[in-house]
């Protein structure tokens, strides 16, 4: 198991981001996010894009299972495929990301997301911002 940045766009990987994105985009605030997340970049391009920028965290072991979209000092978004869901993949990438040279201080969860809150109280942070957006 490891968890490392992502160096390339892999079909594997670009098939874990499209399920990300349209699992996302189900859930409340999930428009919106994807929305803050584009930066003004095409859906199409976004992958890429954060690549290029050394902002995805991926964890792989004997398959790609699950990353973190982690810019500046913000997780953006994390992903864990639903199969692998409950086996400590998105808290060792936390964890991971912790540990790095710059660690984030600060993340998004979706309204609602239970356990994503739970994973960022699990570490100690507190949620400390809720934005409210029209229709």
């Amino acid at each position: 198991m490891s968890v490392l940045l992502a160096t390339g766009v892999t079909p594997e990987l670009e098939t874990l981001w499209d399920r990300a994105r349209r699992d996302v985009l189900t859930k409340r605030g999930g428009v919106a996010l994807m929305a803050t997340l584009s930066d003004f970049t095409p859906t199409d391009q976004l992958l890429a894009a954060v690549v290029a920028s050394s902002s995805l965290w991926i964890y792989h072991d004997d398959q790609l299972k699950g990353f973190a979209l982690c810019r500046g000092l913000l997780v953006e978004a994390i992903y864990v495929a639903h199969e692998f869901r409950r086996q400590k993949i998105a808290t060792t990438i936390v964890r991971t990301l912790l540990d790095s040279a710059t660690p984030p201080v600060d993340a998004y969860a979706l309204p609602g997301d239970r356990a994503m809150k739970s994973l960022y109280e699990s570490i100690g942070w507190k949620a400390r911002l809720l934005t409210m957006r029209g229709a």
